[in-house]
């Protein structure tokens, strides 16, 4: 079932002199307690120019339906909370301006996939946790505490500073469509979480989380299809970060 409504236009004009415009939000609505199925519902708003995708989820649940539920919280592209699925791929909500969208039809928004959803465009992030969990996401060191602190150089750091921009989003596991089918798999992010240390000068895991991903096929799984890297919205090399493990795997050289 489709519903429509349209919310009530506001006659206060933008600040920024920015028109308005008229935008149809495709939601994909599924409560655990009434639906069976999940379904579509639309709505349409009056936006501006300057307005993302969270805004107007914003304007929906608190101008016309407050149960719709969604994940959000810094609304900057910091915490990564709010990656869905819009119009088919991987984004922030917080990130994507809606005047970006093609607005002749309607913008679809559904949960990211792969990960069971909990509520409406909340899905269960527990799996994806646990995969970054297993590759130890922290450094590992012997010996006695230092003295002073662990120095590194800059090309030291360069050579691992892309993977250090992750923000946990799930934007690039929740696009493969390996991590999609197959229950073992690690996934990229879990990958790009290992690399981050495995190339860290300060670090003397490496081995141990190289045997992890070596485990289970869990790397050797990648098909290098390119949508970790399209989907990430820190721009991170996604790929390139798997294939370099990889090569770390066969030479057993970081």
């Amino acid at each position: 079932m489709t519903v429509t409504t349209e919310a009530p236009v506001k006659e206060t004009p933008d600040a920024g002199g920015v028109p308005s415009f008229q935008v149809t939000m495709r939601l994909r609505r599924f409560n655990p307690e009434s639906d069976t199925e999940p379904r579509w519902e639309d709505h349409t708003l009056t936006m501006h120019g300057t307005d993302r995708v969270l805004d107007a989820l914003h304007k929906i649940k608190w101008e016309i339906d407050g149960s719709l539920t969604f994940r959000r919280s810094c609304a900057h592209g910091i915490c990564g909370s709010d990656a869905m699925r819009i119009n088919g791929r991987n984004r922030l909500a917080c990130k994507t301006l809606l005047k970006d969208l093609p607005l002749d039809k309607p913008i679809s928004v559904e949960p990211i996939k792969g990960l069971a959803v909990m509520k409406d465009l909340v899905v269960d992030m527990e799996p994806f946790y646990a995969a970054y969990k297993s590759i130890m996401p922290f450094l590992i060191t012997t010996g006695n505490d230092p003295s002073r602190e662990r120095r590194q150089s800059p090309e030291e750091r360069e050579r691992f500073d892309d993977t250090t921009k992750c923000i946990l989003c799930a934007a690039c596991t929740t696009s493969c469509p390996v991590y999609w089918s197959d229950g073992q798999y690690f996934g990229p992010q879990a990958i790009v979480g290992a690399h981050r240390f495995i190339f860290d000068s300060r670090d003397e895991g490496a081995e141990e989380r190289l045997e992890i991903l070596n485990d289970r096929e869990g790397v050797w799984r990648c098909r290098t299809t390119f949508n970790c890297t399209d989907a990430c919205p820190r721009g991170i090399e996604v790929t390139k970060a798997i294939q370099e493990v990889k090569q770390a795997l066969l030479f057993r050289r970081v």
